[in-house]
């Protein structure tokens, strides 16, 4: 089973719930801007990504800059901010079992399928 951390009314999140429908695929959707992850999801969301926290902040929201998260923080800075103001959140983010993928653009999910 795949969940799908997304925000619906994202042109991309749509795409990639397309792609998986098309291709087969059950899956879970989680609109985090209802039901965002907390900080200690986040952290296993990061673990499954193989990222660094910086990778996970969507840099054009006005919180980004507000912040100050543009500047030299920490992954813990980052991870905080990012439960606080889930908007900030990259999306979408697909789950697979211990495997995590930024589905950006949708096709980089088949990298986890």
């Amino acid at each position: 089973m795949l969940t799908v951390y997304e925000k619906p009314t994202c042109t991309t999140c749509r795409g990639l719930a397309m792609l998986l429908r098309e291709r087969g695929f059950d899956f879970e959707r989680i609109n985090y801007i209802i039901a965002p992850p907390g900080r200690a999801a986040l952290a296993e969301l990061l673990r499954k990504l193989h990222l660094p926290a910086r990778a996970l902040l969507r840099t054009r929201e006005p919180e980004y800059h507000e912040l100050g998260l543009d500047g030299d923080v920490s992954d813990d800075v980052i991870l905080d901010a990012i439960a606080a103001h889930p908007a900030l959140l990259q999306r979408p983010i697909v789950v697979q079992g211990e495997r995590a993928v930024i589905a950006r653009p949708p096709e980089k999910v088949l990298e986890i399928l």
